[in-house]
């Protein structure tokens, strides 16, 4: 089913005592776990105002590596400790001029959100960084064996990228999907006005364009909503990473398609349901604006990630089954099938 241990010869198996696997995490997430002990309030969950993304990576990483049985070289382990130290390097350096030098250099580039801009060197430096080591590490076939983690830091950079040269609704191309998902936000508002609760008004919503106007049981509360805050992020952070997994899976390319069309589906439905709750925190908890960020900074992450993760385990589920399936079948047919010896007499 999925190719897991392409790229790797038959070198030893264990790295300074450790089985290479786990030595291979070790090295590979060392930056991440120096940022969060070094500057462990930069690890805000939201995607555009600190390092959360580090910590979802992370989890990539380990949940693609935990349990291979891995061949690495221990002069290619030692080239990437020599990385790792690097981008620690990096991080040292950002409070000590590094952040400023960034931050001065954005009006040489045309850059309209700074706090963008500098996050994204951040997650461009990490993902250069995963993918050079893993490609020294592995091979060739790097990507057979982990590439989710370098995807959605590589992916997590490209949406900061275009945040800082094309924020709010200045990229119309990414802002045409926001007016279609308010007014759905507004069918569905009022909808469980009218069957399920009272919601305070009774027009408790009202979409016009990227213009949201709620009314609830704390008076109004009104929004424009840019494309970044639609789940556009979330849509192209599940695309590349479904991309880079299907590309690891042994199976057709029709239910690749079908697989990758099916969370486009549920990326979509689950950004809906994220507008949905950001507008019910406005009608029914509170319109404080400072609240209300709060939850907003946090919501798309909580509800996005899990469903990506449940998604991808749940098609490796299916695909496991569907292949014992398949092996228990061709093993009947061999079993049942008559010995040409003993046709012949």
């Amino acid at each position: 089913m999925t190719e897991r241990n392409q790229g790797c010869r038959t070198l030893p198996n264990r790295i300074f005592g450790l089985s290479s696997n786990i030595a291979a995490i070790l090295i590979l997430v060392m930056p991440i776990v120096f940022a969060i002990f070094a500057y462990p309030n930069t690890f805000n969950l939201s995607w555009n105002q600190g390092r959360g993304g580090f910590l979802f990576a992370l989890a990539f990483i380990f949940a693609e590596l935990w349990g291979l049985k891995l061949n690495i070289q221990t002069k290619r382990y030692l080239i990437v400790i020599g990385l790792s130290v690097a981008v620690v390097g990096y991080f040292v350096e950002l409070p000590l001029g590094l952040k400023e030098w960034i931050i001065l250099s954005a009006p040489n580039f045309r850059v309209n959100l700074i706090y963008s801009w500098t996050w994204m060197w951040d997650f461009v430096i990490m993902g250069l960084y995963v993918i050079s080591a893993e490609f020294i590490l592995f091979g060739k076939s790097w990507y057979k064996i982990a590439s989710a983690g370098a995807i959605y830091l590589a992916g997590s950079a490209l949406i900061l990228f275009l945040d800082a040269f094309f924020p709010y609704d200045s990229l119309g191309l990414l802002q045409f999907i926001v007016p279609y998902y308010l007014r759905a936000d507004q069918w569905l508002i009022q909808f469980i006005q009218h069957y399920i609760m009272h919601l305070g008004s009774i027009v408790p919503a009202i979409a016009e364009g990227n213009l949201l106007v709620l009314n609830g049981l704390h008076g109004h509360f009104a929004l424009k909503v840019f494309w970044p805050s639609a789940g556009v992020q979330s849509m192209i952070i599940y695309s590349l990473v479904m991309l880079a997994f299907l590309l690891k899976m042994n199976i057709p390319k029709g239910r690749k398609a079908i697989y990758f069309g099916v969370g486009i589906i549920g990326t979509a439905l689950i950004n809906l349901v994220r507008i949905i709750a950001l507008s019910l925190f406005a009608l029914l908890i509170t319109t404080n604006i400072a609240q209300w960020e709060t939850f907003h900074s946090v919501a798309g992450e909580i509800m996005f990630l899990p469903w990506l993760g449940i998604y991808l385990a749940s098609v490796i589920f299916l695909e496991g089954k569907r292949m014992k399936i398949d092996l228990k079948y061709h093993a009947h047919k061999s079993s049942s099938s008559p010995n040409p010896a003993e046709t012949k007499s």
